[in-house]
């Protein structure tokens, strides 16, 4: 079965494929249908919860490519803040503004000198359209990435442009910095298990 994945980023579609390589599925990107000259349809995101938003991407998509289809979305949730300070689906738009990479890294070094390191996990959702009458979706905790400390100092060299709080980002059990970790850990951490089993029992179910 040949399955758009509803994303832009080369490296979230590589992840997957890794991740789902054992099943029998072929998995495209949005940047292939647009290279065959596909428009893309631009979405906005409306949605409270990274499942509202990851059925909006896959709905979407599936009305303009008639093809099966999934998106996924996630949240960034912190342990002992208050809620006012949640970013949840909103990582990169506080109070209307949408920040850039270095204002991101300010404000979150920010509640992270304020609130101390703080513990923090992704909260991840997914809605796969096979077709008009079956259409599956999960927010699952086996979804959900490792928690991690997001700190307000830094990695020292590594920065990603469109990733900022990834140089912020320390792995609980070795107390390294993500990109300081192996590849093969890294690789484990873009894509959750969670994943593989929700294809595993949609699959199965059809």
């Amino acid at each position: 079965m040949k399955i758009l994945y509803g994303t832009g980023n080369p490296a979230k579609l590589e992840a997957m494929r890794s991740r789902l390589e054992n099943l029998d599925i072929e998995l495209i990107g949005l940047n292939e249908l647009k290279a065959e000259g596909h428009m893309i349809p631009n979405i906005q995101e409306t949605g409270n919860t990274p499942l509202e938003n990851a059925r909006q991407k896959a709905l979407a998509y599936y009305e303009a490519f008639k093809m099966p289809v999934f998106s996924c979305d996630s949240g960034l949730y912190f342990d002992n803040v208050p809620d006012e300070v949640q970013p949840g689906v909103h990582v990169r738009n506080v109070k209307g503004k949408c920040l850039s990479d270095e204002e991101m890294m300010e404000y979150y070094g920010g509640l992270a000198k304020k609130y101390g390191n703080l513990t923090a996990r992704y909260k991840n959702a997914i809605c796969f359209v096979m077709n008009e009458s079956n259409i599956y979706e999960a927010m699952e905790p086996s979804m959900e990435s490792e928690k991690f400390i997001l700190t307000d100092i830094p990695h020292s060299t590594v920065r990603k442009k469109g990733f900022p709080l990834d140089s912020m980002s320390i792995d609980i059990k070795t107390n390294q910095y993500y990109y300081d970790l192996p590849a093969e850990k890294l690789e484990q951490v873009a894509v959750e298990d969670g994943f593989l089993m929700f294809f595993q029992k949609v699959l199965n179910h059809a």
